[in-house]
């Protein structure tokens, strides 16, 4: 409509990420304003006009509607005089500001103002005793709030809504297509953003078209899991659609550079869509009788897996690929590191003992000598709780579901499934009451991760599964990540603001440290976590019945991760998150000449604690776009390198607009960062 908004109008979303006020300013936007938080449990906000300062020390102008309705307050507002003047009673900050906004008509019917309301605004707008009442812009009042700033108090974290906490978890399948849409998304961009620049087309509309599929499926009552049962036949259809269309565009990337490499008799081609090197497990089907080599002709060390395809390990350049010649002899001679037993597994990082349960007795940290696990209490341990909130079944888990629990103690099915020279794992199912539970658990030659792929048929009803670790860490506060960032929130209850955060949202992953060590508990597409004291749980299933009857019943696949690790959650957890979430790609492809080297590198940060996030082609032009973040809480100067020679930059807001200069020299673009910043830039390379 030509209209450029400069208001950020969320009034009904179950809280807000601390990452929040920075996506807005990059983005254009310099007001928010919502009415949910008034609907938190135990504890109101302390203002209502403030500035919101987020993780980088970005600070929006902020308004929470304040209009009552009963114990909250609403967006749906009806012009009463009782509304207009119960806005005024309630409102917080009445000795800074005497402008306050109300939104009136029929907003969840999706109609309008009555007739009825407008004439009672009209009345209202010289009524004596009564606050005056105009009709205006959200804009124009943002607008009038403006000379307030140095005065407005200063709100200096995440909006967390004590309400609604059930939605981290409700419909676990929609949020696994969730993560994995994202993910798909993520690869396509660079993988067809490299492709582009040796000729290949960049194919913008249809990766454009399945974006707008994967927000609208964010809506607020889809991913939360609040919808009913129709809704996820539909969204389920449009994430296969979604996830169709990335595969398409990454096989085709990947392919277009294959073709243009010398890959003597054939070669296996591994790419990589993250931000630094890394040497990790891919799981590729080869031709028979033929084995990756190295650089010098040897047969590097692989693994056969039951389903015919081969676990091959591989280091791979940052936004890059690797090529691995295809030739006999078809196995190495690998150091036998790895040990599995039904009760047993070993690496050269870990030792996991198990009891006839499945549960873990003892995981020992071979690297830093110690046991991770509180002594006497099992990790592993799966929770049901009966979960019969006080209302609204889908969104809420209320405080008090705690006081009904049942561990899943029975004797469990374990056997030995794996034992190579890459990884070892066993199998452990567990059946209980109508469901059905089986992980496969796996320890690994070259990583300190302990992986838990699971899958669970779910036949219950208002129960809720956890999973528990009580680790032998004793810490005050927990660090879990966010959007382009981390936050620390509080593992004790000393307060009703600390006992409100009872269940809590993160990424890919949750840290418990003391000040040399720590362990994280890392994810593929889960997102509630309680970490209380020193057990840290992860939320598997909530098996609501309203507003779905079916909500959760069937199939779920999902993997989680332990892993222990000295200093704090700095030194590896993201990168090890990353790594669980977007494995290395493959392709085979036959014997042919080419001119692309068989290794190459986009780009790579000089800084580990820069995380180059995204990689794309302009939304208006066919420059590449390069996203990066500060991860760590640190201040200071990187690098970014380049495959080629840098022939302009600028640097950009998230929109891809507000362009501004920016020096390079050569390959190498330098800038200056701040703790959790975000900086986008625009490149055209030689």
């Amino acid at each position: 409509f030509g209209v450029e908004d400069k208001v950020l109008w969320l009034p009904d979303a179950f809280g807000y990420t601390w990452a929040l006020p920075q996506i807005m300013a990059r983005s254009g936007l310099k007001y928010f304003m919502t009415t949910k938080i008034s609907w938190s449990e135990y504890n109101r906000m302390p203002h209502d006009t403030f500035r919101w300062q987020g993780i980088d020390g970005t600070q929006v102008l902020t308004h929470f509607i304040n209009t009552p309705h009963s114990r909250i307050a609403t967006y749906n507002g009806s012009v009463t005089p009782a509304e207009i003047k119960g806005t005024w009673d309630s409102y917080r900050d009445k000795d800074v500001n005497s402008r306050l906004l109300t939104a009136f008509g029929i907003g969840d019917g999706g109609g309008g103002p009555s007739a009825d309301m407008l004439e009672r605004g009209r009345r209202l707008a010289n009524l004596p005793g009564m606050p005056r009442f105009r009709q205006g812009s959200a804009t124009a009042y943002f607008e009038s709030l403006e000379p307030l700033w140095p005065k407005l108090p200063v709100w200096n974290d995440e909006l967390y809504l004590e309400y609604h906490r059930g939605v981290f978890t409700s419909q676990a399948r929609n949020k696994r297509y969730n993560r994995r849409s994202e993910i798909a998304y993520h690869n396509a961009e660079a993988l067809c953003s490299i492709a582009s620049l040796f000729g290949a087309q960049y194919p913008s509309a249809p990766l454009a078209a399945g974006w707008e599929k994967i927000l609208l499926n964010q809506f607020h009552d889809i991913l939360p899991g609040s919808s009913i049962g129709e809704v996820y036949e539909e969204s389920h259809r449009q994430y296969e659609q979604v996830l169709a269309t990335a595969a398409e565009a990454q096989q085709g990337a990947m392919a277009a550079l294959a073709a243009r490499m010398d890959t003597g008799e054939g070669a296996l081609i591994v790419f990589n869509t993250l931000g630094w090197q890394r040497s990790g497990l891919l799981r590729a089907t080869l031709p028979p009788d033929v084995s990756p080599l190295d650089d010098q002709g040897k047969a590097l060390v692989t693994q056969p897996l039951p389903d015919g395809s081969t676990l091959v390990e591989a280091e791979v350049p940052a936004y890059g690929w690797c090529r691995l010649a295809l030739g006999t002899p078809a196995g190495a001679t690998a150091t036998a590191s790895l040990r599995a037993e039904p009760h047993l597994l070993e690496s050269p990082y870990l030792r996991v003992s198990f009891d006839n349960c499945g549960r873990i007795v003892s995981l020992v940290d071979k690297m830093a000598q110690r046991e991770v696990l509180e002594e006497g209490r099992p990790g592993n341990q799966f929770v049901l709780f009966e979960d019969k909130p006080l209302a609204n079944d889908a969104w809420d888990i209320n405080l008090f579901y705690q006081e009904k629990s049942w561990p899943i103690t029975g004797e469990a099915r374990m056997r030995v499934i794996e034992r190579g020279p890459l990884r070892a794992g066993i199998e452990v199912c567990h059946e209980f009451l109508h469901s059905r539970l089986c992980q496969r658990i796996y320890v690994y030659a070259g990583s300190p991760r302990l992986d838990f792929e699971t899958s669970i048929d779910w036949h219950e009803h208002h129960l809720l599964l956890k999973v528990a670790f009580p680790v032998a860490v004793h810490s005050r506060r927990a660090t879990y990540e966010i959007q382009f960032g981390a936050i620390d929130r509080p593992t004790h209850w000393n307060t009703s603001w600390d006992l409100a955060r009872f269940e809590v949202p993160a990424q890919r992953w949750a840290d418990l440290s003391e000040a040399d060590y720590g362990v994280s508990l890392l994810n593929d597409c889960k997102y509630g976590y309680d970490i209380h004291d020193n057990v840290m749980r992860l939320t598997l299933i909530k098996s609501a019945t309203s507003p779905d009857p079916e909500a959760d019943q069937g199939e779920h696949q999902f993997t989680y991760s332990v892993l222990p690790h000295k200093g704090d959650w700095r030194r590896e957890t993201l990168r090890q998150a990353a790594d669980l979430n977007v494995p290395l790609l493959a392709i085979v492809e036959p014997g042919h000449s080419g001119t692309l080297p068989g290794r190459w590198s986009l780009v790579q940060s000089s800084a580990e604690n820069i995380i180059i996030e995204t990689v794309k082609k302009a939304e208006d032009s066919d420059e590449l776009v390069v996203r990066v973040y500060e991860s760590q809480g640190r201040r200071g100067r990187a690098t970014l390198s380049f495959a080629s020679d840098i022939a302009a930059a600028s640097e950009c807001n998230l929109m891809e607009e507000e362009e501004q200069p920016v020096a390079f020299a050569g390959r190498e673009l330098g800038f200056d960062y701040r703790p959790f910043q975000i900086r986008t830039f625009k490149l055209s390379l030689r």
